[in-house]
């Protein structure tokens, strides 16, 4: 998170991200040396040479073990901090993974890194045939499959509300699912590699200078610091359970609750609890797309009284002013309640804690709508079937101009039509393809109107209306009836830039944003600064009268 001059403010979410990001990257790299297993057992040693020469100097080993500790700490504080244990099945998953970690981890760090430190050769043509030889096969495979899979669900919540995710996502899980099976392949392939060469007496003469290479006592402090580390490691996982226990029993017997009164009923939780928290543990209905990491503003409530409760510091105070939210609006995942509160979810849940449809996702897009004009007056004289008929060539020309260029037309009601632009591309083509569609939107009218002179004696025009920003692009509606849309204030400002055009007599407003964003060469045109109902700061608008007039200032070719 950035602070108001864009510095970067160290908070537990980045150490988070950071530790467990250099985490990933080494698990990747290390699954990447096992797959060139598949080539052979020489191309895997000499990667394997070069990786540990990389991970076994001081700024290596500082940057490893330092992300691991970080990563397990934090951890274990938010194991900690948590006032509840109910959570959504695939937070719970990762915890579940996260914890079981070690377990397996430890072990494998001291058959490798430990010998190493000893004097022990970590090489492949040791670790594999012992495992193999041990039978122990199991558990390589299953650490790969703990680890992998927590990473990768890690990863999945930080990146699936972010621009591009939607787009890259089936790629990303696709590589996800295999590089591990790739890394399998890899080990089981040196594994056999090796099995050819068991009768040979040069490979047994190695073995048994490997199994040389430590001495009695050697191996039997590796074991010790082995059992040392898992049972510390078991200990401090027990110790925090049980200090969440002790703290909510301790808070019970002091009687530290407070009350929190919902709409439709009212609850007693320990303080410290937040409200979301609250809602999970008596099963009330509460979204959370985030997961309860403030990096969405699903699951705000409104408060009152909304003095006397902890000010918004940080992730929270940084969403609720980007959202503008009033002073008594509070994320409910953030806000720990010292007092007894009355709190109302302001937006509603039809389940229990599971976040919308997987389409949700936050990104910059462009949002054009388009309005019919001169339709009241043939609306008076021609019949409803002609009507319809009208109707559907303006969708056409609408829908097909947008479609053409990129968009997606994706709502048609009454005599306006509202399109998205940028879904599955980045900021600035979506811009670009904008700009395209308003003039295939005004080709494609002409020829319409020539029909509409010929057939109705009648002549229609248009308004459009675009506006570029963040949105919510999901999947909205009733039941079966749902459809991809945006959701935001880009969206309702689009809306009111097209209700301009009549207040211009133009046929194109569009905002600054969408100006920039497609490279228009603007400064020959008029700059209009508004205030729009909702809007703070005013917003820099252009008025065009016609297409011909985009055509003179956009980007070649349109």
């Amino acid at each position: 998170m950035a602070d108001t001059t864009g510095r970067t403010i160290l908070t537990r979410r980045n150490l988070r991200l950071a530790s467990g990001l250099t985490l990933y990257a080494y698990v990747a790299l290390h699954l990447v040396n096992h797959a060139v297993g598949l080539h052979s057992l020489a191309a895997a040693e000499a990667m394997l040479a070069v990786a540990v020469a990389v991970w076994s100097s001081v700024p290596g080993t500082v940057l490893l073990y330092g992300a691991a500790a970080v990563h397990v700490v934090l951890a274990l504080l938010a194991l900690y901090d948590r006032r509840t244990l109910r959570m959504p099945a695939v937070e719970a998953l990762r915890y579940v993974l996260g914890f079981a970690i070690p377990l397996l981890l430890i072990g494998h760090a001291f058959a490798t890194r430990g010998v190493a430190e000893m004097g022990g050769s970590p090489t492949y043509q040791r670790i594999v045939w012992q495992v193999f030889e041990g039978d122990r096969a199991w558990r390589q495979f299953g650490l790969v499959v703990l680890v992998w899979t927590h990473g990768s669900i890690g990863i999945a919540l930080w990146l699936r509300h972010r621009q591009g995710f939607a787009r890259f996502s089936h790629a990303l899980a696709a590589a996800a699912v295999l590089l591990p099976a790739l890394a399998l392949a890899g080990f089981v392939s040196m594994g056999r590699e090796l099995d050819a060469r068991a009768a040979d007496p040069a490979f047994r003469a190695a073995q048994a200078a490997f199994a040389a290479e430590l001495d009695v006592g050697q191996r039997r402090r590796l074991d010790a610091d082995r059992e040392g580390f898992l049972d510390a490691f078991m200990l401090v996982l027990v110790g925090v359970l049980v200090a969440r226990g002790a703290r909510r029993a301790l808070q019970s017997r002091r009687r530290e609750l407070v009350t929190l009164r919902y709409p439709e009923r009212e609850v007693r939780v320990p303080r410290g609890f937040t409200v979301l928290e609250a809602s999970r543990t008596h099963g009330i209905p509460h979204l959370s797309v985030c997961g309860g990491r403030a990096r969405c503003s699903t699951c705000r409530v409104r408060i009152a009284p909304a003095t006397g409760v902890p000010a918004p510091v940080g992730d929270e105070a940084a969403t609720l002013a980007r959202i503008r939210a009033p002073a008594d609006v509070r994320l409910a995942c953030q806000l720990r309640p010292l007092a007894d509160l009355d709190v109302a979810p302001v937006l509603a849940s039809d389940g229990t804690y599971a976040a919308p449809g997987r389409t949700s996702v936050e990104r910059d897009v462009v949002v054009l709508f388009a309005d019919l004009r001169r339709w009241t007056g043939l609306a008076e004289r021609a019949l409803p079937f002609d009507l319809v008929h009208v109707q559907n060539q303006f969708y056409a020309a609408v829908g097909d101009a947008v479609a053409q260029s990129g968009g997606l037309p994706n709502q048609f009601v009454g005599d306006s039509v509202m399109a998205i632009f940028g879904l599955d591309c980045d900021f600035g083509e979506a811009c670009r393809q904008a700009v395209a569609a308003v003039v295939g939107i005004d080709e494609r009218m002409r020829a319409v109107n020539l029909r509409m002179q010929r057939e109705f004696g009648h002549e229609l025009d248009f308004g459009i209306g675009l506006n570029a920003g963040p949105a919510v692009i999901g999947e909205v509606g009733w039941r079966d009836t749902r459809s991809v849309s945006a959701v935001g204030d880009t969206v309702n400002t689009a809306a009111r830039l097209q209700e301009l055009t009549k207040v211009y007599s133009v046929r194109l407003v569009l905002a600054d944003a969408v100006a920039a964003g497609a490279g228009m060469r603007v400064a020959s045109l008029p700059a209009r600064e508004i205030e729009l109902r909702g809007r703070r700061a005013p917003l820099t608008v252009y008025a065009l009268a016609t297409a011909d007039d985009l055509l003179r200032v956009a980007p070649a070719p349109v």
